[in-house]
């Protein structure tokens, strides 16, 4: 009588789940309950949310060293309200003890930067973009106020097990054509529901080709695609980063998607074809090369947020703005996503050439792109903006219009006054 040997195949959202859930195995629909590694909390969804709940509930954080706490939203918000959350948050961390990143950045980018983040992690963040952790092979995803209090009070949550869906990006990106052009043209392509709340994971040679910031960007904006997490499987570049932080990676060569693992949808794309993306008003799915729009003029072009303001961007809109100066019609604003991108840009010279150029610069801070701080969107304004979203208001006034682009694509605008395609400026 032959006795078969039962294999089960996993994806790589199945192999952190089981790990975290303590099984050898967990099926595609399973309702798991699964430790947390880390929760990263900032000062808008935070403390003021959790600080309550947890008091109601007379119960204590279940391990101070789990939890990151990052100031972001409400640095330099210049109002009294404002100042208010910003003192409530410094004494909860004191009280607390936990880690705490004071106006050093956006938390999505501060987070990884600073060595939280490893391979084959489960971690839950108080903000949509915390996908953003994908990049590292870290399954992180978003999760409200009132669920964050749950976790900080048992270190536990319950997750779906999540189908897969695989965007495969084969070929090589031109010039000028960055990670976030990849992540519009997506937008429109499969819809902002397209990713149905499942695990997206990026594959292909256009994907190992890219930075760890650029991968970060792809990570960052399936929030967009509606999924819940945005895998990439770490890779030797993802280990030398890493260690670059000193942090040990791991065993990270087993985090990868099993081909014949259940619950997986195929997505194929060519790299190589796609030009410059940019997405109307007012939603990332309005997306369209950029050749496809008419003239479109803009008064303020912004560098910033966690999708679009990290070293890698501003390098690359540098490179379009170095020995160039932005048109009097046009406002330049930049906010560097961290302090630790902004010096090292001042380093190697990055931040003099987009002064030169003629930018103002903001804090580190999420500003403009959540609509804090005394810089937002006057009403009628029309800006391109290298933010994943371009809702109405949600950058300042309800009348104002907000465009998405790529950094460089952002650069190139700035320049001339009117949205601009930025492979012109690679020809001159």
């Amino acid at each position: 009588m032959f006795i078969g040997v039962f294999i089960l195949y996993m994806s790589l959202a199945q192999k952190i789940l089981s790990r975290a859930a303590d099984h050898k195995y967990v099926n595609v629909g399973d309702i798991i309950v699964a430790k947390v590694d880390l929760a990263m909390i900032h000062d808008s969804g935070g403390p003021r949310r959790v600080a309550p709940i947890l008091k109601e509930l007379k119960s204590k954080i279940f391990d101070p060293s789990k939890v990151v706490l990052i100031s972001d939203h409400f640095v330099s918000s210049g109002t009294s309200e404002g100042n208010d959350i910003l003192k409530f948050t410094r004494k909860w961390a004191k009280h607390e003890k936990v880690p705490f990143y004071d106006g050093e950045g956006i938390c999505h980018v501060v987070l990884p930067e600073r060595g939280h983040l490893n391979p084959g992690m489960l971690v839950v963040g108080g903000d949509s973009h915390s996908p953003t952790g994908g990049a590292f092979g870290t399954y992180m995803f978003g999760i409200g106020a009132t669920e964050m209090a749950g976790v900080l009070a048992t270190g536990e949550i319950w997750i779906k097990v999540p189908e897969t869906i695989f965007l495969n990006w084969s070929g090589q990106l031109k010039p000028a054509v960055m990670a976030k052009d990849m992540m519009l043209f997506l937008c429109r392509k499969l819809g902002m529901d397209g990713g149905r709340y499942q695990a997206i994971e990026f594959s292909g040679d256009a994907i190992e080709q890219l930075t760890m910031q650029e991968r970060m960007t792809l990570s960052n904006m399936t929030a967009e695609l509606g999924a819940q997490v945005g895998l990439i499987a770490p890779d030797k570049k993802t280990e030398d980063y890493l260690q670059s932080l000193g942090n040990d990676p791991g065993n990270w060569q087993t985090l990868f998607t099993e081909i014949k693992a259940d619950g997986i949808e195929h997505h194929d794309f060519d790299a190589s074809g796609l030009e410059p993306q940019v997405a109307a008003p007012h939603s990332p799915s309005n997306s369209s090369s950029i050749g496809d729009i008419e003239k479109v003029n803009c008064d303020v072009a912004y560098i910033g947020a966690c999708t679009g303001a990290k070293y890698t961007d501003l390098k690359a809109a540098a490179t379009i703005l170095k020995d160039r100066t932005v048109v009097s019609t046009t406002k330049l604003r930049v906010a560097p996503a961290s302090l630790r991108d902004q010096n090292k840009a001042n380093a190697n010279g990055i931040m003099k050439i987009l002064e030169d150029a003629g930018a103002t610069f903001l804090p580190n801070a999420c500003g403009i792109c959540a609509g804090y701080g005394t810089d937002r969107l006057a009403s009628g304004i029309t800006c391109i903006s290298s933010t994943a979203r371009n809702f109405r208001g949600r950058m300042g006034a309800d009348s104002s219009e907000v465009w998405l682009g790529s950094p460089m694509t952002v650069a190139a605008s700035a320049i001339t006054g009117v949205i601009t395609d930025p492979r012109e400026f690679l020809k001159s």
